[in-house]
C-alpha cells in the first residue's frame, strides 16, 4: 500500500512537464492510458481471455467501475471549482467515510485505536493546508465524490475479498478508465497536448494509476478498508516529498502536518489490533 501511494504522488511531478494539456485533457488522456495500458496487458499474457471478464453481466464489477469513474474525474473538476488545497483537505475526510461505511455495510467495529488515528491524519491535512483560503462553493461538494466513491469502491471490493467471488476486480479499474475518458473527452475537445505531454500523460496512465490501481484491488483481500483509507493519505506525504526533492522548499505548516500524518499512521500500525476491528 506505501508503494501504491508512492506511484499515486508521482502526478504533481509529471504533471509539471506538461507543455499545453490541461485540465479536463490530462484527465482525458490519462484516463484512456490507463485502460489501454490494462488491456494490452492483460492480451498479452492471456490474449482475448484476458479481456473476457470486460463482458461480464456483474452488478458488483460495474458498480466498482463507476467508483473508479468518479475518482478518476471528480478529483480534476473538483479542481477547475476551487482550491488544491480545499480538495486535499475534503479529501482527508475519506478514512473516517470508510470506517463508517465498513461498520454499517461490514460489521466491522473501529477500534479506538484507529479513531484516534482517523482523527490525527484529519489533524494533520488540516495543518498542513491551515495557512490557505478554503472554499465554500461547489469545489468541496464535488471533491466531496472522490472519498465518497473511494470509500464506497474499498467497501465492495472487500466484501468480494470475503465472498471469494468469481468476478475480476481488477477489469473494474480499466472499465472505470473507459467512464472516466469517454465523460471528460467531450469537456477536453479540441485537444491540445502535445507529443511530448502525451507520452507522459501515457506514463501516468500506467504507471500512476493502472499498476497502482490493479494493486490496491488485490490488497483488499488483506488489508481492511479503514487501513486503507488511512495509508491512502500517505500520497500527500509523498507528495510534499517530491515537491521538496524539486527545489519547491514546503512551509512549516506543511511539514508539520505532514510529520503528524504520517505520526498518526505509524501509531495505527503499531497498535491497532491485528484480528477483529477495523
Amino acid at each position: 500500500m506505501v508503494l501504491v501511494t508512492l506511484l499515486w504522488s508521482t502526478a504533481g511531478v509529471v504533471s509539471r512537464q506538461l507543455e499545453s494539456a490541461r485540465s479536463f485533457e490530462v484527465t482525458f488522456w490519462r484516463s484512456a492510458f490507463t485502460a489501454l495500458s490494462l488491456l494490452v496487458w492483460w492480451g498479452l499474457r492471456e490474449g482475448r481471455a484476458g479481456w473476457a471478464p470486460l463482458a461480464q453481466r456483474s452488478g458488483l464489477l460495474w458498480a466498482s467501475a463507476v467508483c473508479w469513474g468518479v475518482m478518476f474525474t471528480s478529483f480534476m473538476l473538483a479542481l477547475t471549482l476551487t482550491t488544491v488545497a480545499t480538495v486535499l483537505v475534503v479529501m482527508a475526510l475519506g478514512p473516517l467515510m470508510t470506517a463508517v461505511l465498513a461498520r454499517l455495510v461490514l460489521g466491522r467495529r473501529m477500534a479506538p485505536v484507529t479513531v484516534l488515528a482517523v482523527l490525527m491524519a484529519g489533524a494533520g491535512v488540516a495543518w498542513m493546508f491551515g495557512g490557505s483560503a478554503l472554499d465554500l462553493g461547489w469545489g468541496p461538494v464535488v471533491a466531496l465524490l472522490v472519498p465518497a466513491a473511494a470509500s464506497v469502491n474499498w467497501i465492495l471490493m472487500q466484501s468480494h475479498a470475503e465472498r471469494a467471488g468469481e468476478v475480476s476486480m481488477p477489469h473494474a479499474v480499466a472499465l472505470g478508465a473507459l467512464l472516466s475518458a469517454a465523460a471528460t473527452l467531450p469537456l477536453a475537445w479540441p485537444l491540445q497536448a502535445s507529443g511530448s505531454d502525451i507520452a507522459w500523460l501515457a506514463l501516468l496512465g500506467a504507471t500512476q494509476l493502472a499498476i497502482p490501481c490493479v494493486l490496491l484491488v488485490h490488497l483488499t483481500r488483506v488489508l481492511s478498508a479503514t487501513e486503507i483509507a488511512l495509508l491512502a493519505l500517505l500520497e500527500l506525504v509523498f507528495g510534499v516529498a517530491w515537491v521538496w526533492m524539486a527545489g519547491e522548499a514546503p512551509g512549516p505548516n506543511t511539514l508539520a502536518g505532514a510529520a503528524v500524518v504520517l505520526a498518526a499512521l505509524v501509531f495505527n500500525e503499531l497498535k491497532r489490533p491485528r484480528a477483529g476491528g477495523a
